[in-house]
């Protein structure tokens, strides 16, 4: 039975209680406003129209899915979620996101945005935000590779403008240590699981020769390969890719199973089979918190596969526009009336 017997420092404890929480200004949660059921009457079928773009799509490209998901990545880390990313030069946006070094002739996949946006005007004009699109596409790019589903939160809208610099410097590139990849996943919110948990979206796509080259014939220097690599790989890699080869040529990140989103990524790392060099480092980096964190992840896909789906999640939380912020672009490209 609860007592109802207070003190007179039970009183003032609770009166400055309250008192604190009148006078201290509320304080938004980045996804206050975000629900999985936004466009539930005012667009209830908006999942099913962006699956089935996709689908089609994925028919003559099976890269398509991989490079989907990593379009909302790579909007999230600049500006948040506000499909900056997906911004042309013309009006008001004098640089592209889309030409930072990241990016530049390698994000791709715009013209699946675009064609799942000319669906959903047929079916919902003016509705659906870009930057949802971008979150609904991750989500059935995955789960149509036989990865994990979850429950895409929606809301967000569309940003004014576009920012080259910060996708320069805020997205992590595949040349840098795990301590600076972890630094730019702490600037954002995200943790060290999510982080790896995260980097196994490397489970599918591929990587073009110059993005790892680096660590096949002289590693930071040292006239040597990377150690770290294993040497019938290393063998394979530097086949694939060549002293002043093609920087162009395609390799795949998960050379196991290289188009299905599995937990072959981690094991992978246990057999020092990681692509790039951000890969390989999330269990060759001695002494990491990382290293446990691969190591589960390579035992059990569905510990994999619940933290994937919860760090999509917090990802697509990153500073949203919501409410009467931002807009609904017509044309993901530009923004309206430019």
């Amino acid at each position: 039975m609860l007592s109802t017997t207070y003190n007179n420092s039970s009183f003032l404890l609770l009166g400055a209680t309250i008192l604190i929480l009148l006078v201290l200004p509320s304080i938004p949660s980045s996804n206050a406003q975000l629900s999985s059921t936004f466009y539930s009457k005012t667009c209830p079928n908006v999942a099913n129209i962006v699956r089935n773009v996709i689908k089609q799509a994925r028919k003559s490209d099976p890269r398509i899915t991989a490079s989907l998901t990593r379009l909302h990545f790579h909007d999230c880390f600049v500006n948040g979620c506000d499909a900056s990313l997906l911004l042309d030069v013309g009006g008001n946006i004098t640089e592209s996101e889309k030409t930072a070094a990241p990016n530049n002739n390698s994000a791709r996949g715009f013209n699946v945005i675009d064609n799942i946006k000319a669906a959903l005007n047929k079916s919902c004009p003016g509705i659906v935000s870009c930057a949802d699109i971008l979150a609904l596409a991750a989500q059935a790019s995955v789960s149509l590779e036989k990865g994990p589903s979850w429950k895409v939160l929606l809301g967000r809208r569309d940003g004014f403008t576009a920012n080259k610099a910060g996708a320069n410097t805020s997205l992590p590139t595949p040349f840098e240590t795990l301590a600076q990849i972890t630094a730019k996943f702490n600037a954002v919110n995200l943790s060290i699981t999510d982080l790896v948990a995260l980097s196994g979206a490397h489970t599918f796509g591929r990587s073009q020769c110059k993005f790892f080259s680096q660590r096949l014939f002289n590693f930071n220097g040292t006239g040597n390969p990377d150690p770290t690599l294993n040497s019938t790989y290393l063998t394979t890699l530097q086949q694939n890719c060549p002293q002043n080869g093609n920087g162009s040529t395609l390799n795949n990140l998960d050379p196991s199973t290289p188009n299905t989103f599995d937990n072959n990524y981690f094991t992978n790392l246990l057999n020092k089979r990681g692509l790039l060099q951000t890969d390989q480092e999330l269990f060759s980096t001695n002494g990491s918190s990382t290293i446990s964190i691969v190591n589960n992840f390579a035992k059990n896909k569905n510990a994999f596969f619940k933290a994937f789906a919860q760090a999509m999640i917090n990802m697509g939380n990153i500073s949203p526009l919501t409410g009467t912020q931002g807009e609904i672009r017509n044309d993901c490209k530009k923004v309206n009336g430019s």
